[in-house]
């Protein structure tokens, strides 16, 4: 029975040891110093979220796990942490993410008009890519500029009081046929897959 014992602690020491090296050392030393900083592991949940995403692009399964069992969590409960904040990315997204506010504010002041010219402009609804994979087009709550609406972040910049030519000026490059845009739309990436699908594997990492 103690001969058991040990090689089931032995067992669950490499399993442990095989979870944990899907983080790297940076990300480990990361996460640790944001450890430092709170009472309790899960009080870090989110900020080891967005280290792993800030390395990788987004967070699969395998690296929930790892980021769990460092933290002393279930994956269960990290995947609740990870669902209910809509920048964390459980699919592959673009190398820029489109963050289009869809708020009161700027429903009034035209948000699906510049959604519409975005889809001309790109071929990408809500939560597809474009097939290129620059961009991926996320809708979201707000962004914290009601006063200057409609407002979209694209990758870490801000565009307030957007219109044609604030379009034209960011995504300028990409002015291609509709033929094209069709064959891009058809090839999206689905945003319900980004937020909570539990099928992610490391092979699809960007």
């Amino acid at each position: 029975m103690t001969e058991l014992r040990e090689k089931n602690v032995v067992r669950a020491n490499i399993i442990q040891s095989d979870i944990t090296s899907h983080l790297t050392a940076e990300e480990i030393q990361e996460i640790d110093t944001e450890l430092s900083h709170v009472p309790y592991k899960s009080g870090a949940a989110i900020d080891a979220l967005k280290i792993v995403q800030s390395k990788r692009g987004w967070i699969s399964d395998e690296s929930l796990r790892a980021i769990a069992h460092h933290l002393e969590m279930s994956a269960e409960d990290l995947e609740g942490v990870a669902t209910f904040y809509n920048l964390i990315y459980r699919q592959p997204v673009g190398e820029k993410v489109i963050l289009l506010c869809d708020s009161v504010s700027c429903w009034i002041c035209g948000a699906d008009t510049i959604k519409e010219k975005i889809l001309a402009k790109l071929g990408i609804d809500y939560g597809e890519t474009t097939h290129d994979n620059r961009y991926t087009l996320i809708p979201v709550p707000c962004l914290g500029a009601c006063d200057r609406a409609p407002v979209m972040m694209v990758g870490d910049d801000l565009h307030r009081n957007i219109d044609d030519k604030i379009i034209d000026s960011v995504f300028g490059d990409l002015n291609e046929d509709n033929d094209s845009n069709e064959s891009r739309l058809n090839s999206g990436v689905k945003n319900s897959s980004v937020k909570n699908s539990n099928s992610n594997s490391e092979e699809g990492q960007s």
